[in-house]
């Protein structure tokens, strides 16, 4: 056997020569342009992630304060309500009160007006028998 022909050199060279400027000025990049996209999607990702639990929790956070803000407002009401019924009974209290003692000052001033005309009923009465009496007789009595 001979020598090989040096053309089988040669090719073998470029085919190495070509596998290392390709590695060089291909794969590398490419490789390098992949590893930064996916370190990119990872990072969107962890950061999409961690947005949706910060928007959880916000929301979260907004029914609680939504819930203890309709609680407030619900007792805020339920005392406004007792403040208003306390207010309307001591209204209706005090309007029975007055009404009372309007009635027990109509009451006493009936019986005292009744009491100041009954002698002058008398009065007045004895004088009409007399003088009835003396138109009836024609003459004066006594």
């Amino acid at each position: 056997m001979g020598i090989p022909d040096l053309s089988v050199v040669w090719v073998i060279f470029f085919v190495l020569l070509l596998t290392f400027l390709l590695n060089q000025l291909l794969f590398k990049p490419l490789v390098r342009v992949m590893n930064a996209r996916q370190s990119a999607v990872t990072s969107a990702r962890t950061l999409a992630s961690k947005a949706a639990a910060d928007a959880t929790k916000a929301t979260e956070a907004f029914d609680e304060k939504t819930r203890a803000a309709r609680q407030e407002l619900g007792r805020q009401m339920e005392e406004a309500r007792r403040a208003a019924e306390a207010e309307r009974t001591r209204l209706l209290e005090d309007a029975q009160a007055q009404a009372h003692g309007t009635i027990a000052e109509a009451t006493r001033q009936l019986t005292a007006d009744a009491a100041d005309a009954k002698p002058r009923i008398d009065r007045d009465s004895t004088e009409l028998a007399h003088v009835i009496a003396d138109r009836v007789l024609g003459r004066q009595t006594t």
